[in-house]
């Protein structure tokens, strides 16, 4: 028996591909693959954090998280210290290359933002988000580093909708 029903799932797992894909493409010339560009972001708004810390953040495991961060030592992308407060720690921190790379992941990922305001306007890309959020939440997930957000950039419901 053929099976003809479509599922909306399907459509998000469709959609997430190709919007990994076309940062993963944005990303190319900077050198950086978006799950790197992620780490990146999440140590510049920590400052500095253990590798474990970052692991926590991002929700990746331990051994995906040492893959990542050998990677971007390698690089020169961040650098590790023995933390000034708890000497048997380390931390990692941006290196300046590395802050200067955040600069143009940045503004990548404004770019993207802009070009999804122009396909399906500001107020769906205000609910869309709003409701991602609702359906990442509701699976597990968190925003990292949410302590160092201004809680007026985060996605959030539309006035009067409850979440």
């Amino acid at each position: 028996m053929p099976f003809k029903k479509t599922y909306n799932f399907h459509l998000h797992l469709h959609f997430a591909h190709l919007l990994e894909e076309h940062l993963r493409n944005r990303l190319a010339p900077l050198g950086v693959h978006p799950r790197q560009a992620r780490i990146l972001g999440i140590l510049g708004m920590m400052g500095q954090a253990s590798q474990a810390q970052l692991a926590r953040e991002a929700g990746l495991t331990a051994a995906s998280m040492s893959t990542m961060t050998s990677r971007l030592l390698a690089a020169g992308l961040i650098e590790r210290h023995v933390d000034a407060q708890e000497h048997r720690r380390n931390v990692l921190t941006l290196t300046q290359r590395g802050t200067n790379l955040l600069k143009q992941i940045h503004q990548e990922w404004q770019t993207i933002d802009r070009e999804t305001i122009e396909v399906i306007g500001e107020e769906n890309t205000a609910i869309y988000a709003a409701l991602s959020l609702r359906l990442r939440n509701a699976l597990g997930g968190s925003t990292p580093c949410e302590e160092y957000l201004d809680k007026d950039t985060v996605a959030s419901p539309s006035p009067g909708e409850k979440m």
